[in-house]
């Protein structure tokens, strides 16, 4: 049969003791939504609070929010960050246009660039939410909130420690919806188990919705999902595994970016920070290949690299940032890569990099 429309109360219970477990998040089992991975929430946090023609505030680059804008015709502003902060946003970046929009769109760790968001700036924009709405209430204005993508929230490396901003700014909750779910962290893309964790007002709205676009969990998936939340001990030890080995892939791709640059080739990185992506600029526009084609842009330095090294990257222009601010910076997944087959790429890119004039 049907799983319920907000989702096995195995689940959803499993869900409120994972959050108050991992993150000292308390959430009553109206404010859990079961969904079929992470992207129900977010259209539907979309469709149910920006009315058409309202601004949606985000930073670049950014994952799919040009296509939630098409599905439900609202204006868009992305914000330009750079690799000084990892691509992810400050406060004062995204304080300039806070008062215009409706709904602010956050996501650490990132896809595309694996940059974490520090535990001041997390701090900074629940503040700011707090602040804002405080304005909004006395001026009669809708509230604005914040959806917040945490899907590879338990994929961060040493160094770095990933915050919701309802564990810092708790006044800011009322504001905020979460997305999460297993396809990252537990790497199970395929099996659409996911969750929406927020206002209750918001999560019944979200289930009503999501009831008639049949964006359920398979019911097996749930009670399964369920049962694994459950044991905490297999929880925790999946988790330390699942770092330890990407982070394997991930040290191998920083070091061969590292030999590359200590080479003297035009190549840069950022340090590895969480979730399954590095950041990789390759500065080749404008250089010549050996059948005198010019490197004209981003995507004909990709496909230079992916044709002559094997090597598959994707451009930030996949995740909104204009052509002025690529400067040859591409996301590298170690997702569907083993350590050797990162390492074994050295030669190739060597010999590619080295055959342009």
């Amino acid at each position: 049969n049907y799983p319920p429309p907000a989702g096995l109360w195995e689940l959803r219970d499993a869900v409120r003791q994972h959050i108050a477990r991992t993150q000292g998040l308390e959430y009553p089992m109206e404010g859990i939504t079961i969904v079929s991975g992470g992207r129900p929430t977010l259209y539907s946090t979309y469709r149910l609070l920006v009315n058409p023609g309202e601004l949606v505030l985000f930073p670049l680059p950014s994952w799919n929010n040009h296509n939630y804008r098409d599905a439900a015709q609202v204006r868009v502003k992305g914000v330009a960050c750079g690799p000084e902060t990892a691509f992810q946003p400050t406060v004062d970046q995204l304080k300039p246009h806070i008062s215009e929009a409706r709904l602010l769109v956050l996501n650490t760790p990132q896809n595309p660039s694996g940059g974490v968001m520090s535990k001041e700036t997390v701090a900074d924009f629940g503040s700011l939410l707090v602040e804002e709405n405080l304005r909004r209430e006395k001026s009669g204005e809708k509230p604005l909130y914040l959806l917040f993508d945490q899907i590879y929230r338990s994929l961060v490396f040493p160094g770095h420690e990933h915050y919701s901003p309802v564990q810092l700014v708790p006044e800011c909750a009322p504001f905020v919806i979460h997305t999460d779910g297993i396809s990252k962290g537990f790497a199970a893309t395929g099996l659409r188990c996911g969750w929406m964790f927020g206002p209750p007002a918001i999560a019944q709205k979200m289930t009503a919705l999501l009831t008639h676009v049949g964006a359920w969990a398979p019911k097996p998936v749930q009670q399964a999902t369920a049962n694994f939340l459950l044991n905490t001990k297999a929880v925790d030890s999946w988790d330390r595994d699942m770092v330890d080995q990407v982070r394997q892939r991930l040290d191998a791709l920083h070091d061969i970016m590292q030999a590359l640059k200590e080479e003297g080739y035009p190549v840069d990185y950022i340090e590895p920070q969480g979730a399954i992506y590095m950041s990789l600029q390759f500065r080749l526009a404008g250089l010549k290949t050996p059948e005198g084609d010019v490197l004209e842009n981003n995507e004909a330095i990709r496909s230079f690299l992916l044709q002559k090294a094997s090597f598959a990257l994707v451009g930030f222009s996949a995740f909104g940032v204009e052509p002025k601010d690529l400067d040859g910076w591409f996301r590298g997944s170690v997702g569907a890569v083993s350590v050797e087959d990162i390492q074994n790429s050295l030669p190739k890119l060597r010999t590619a990099l080295a055959s342009l004039s």
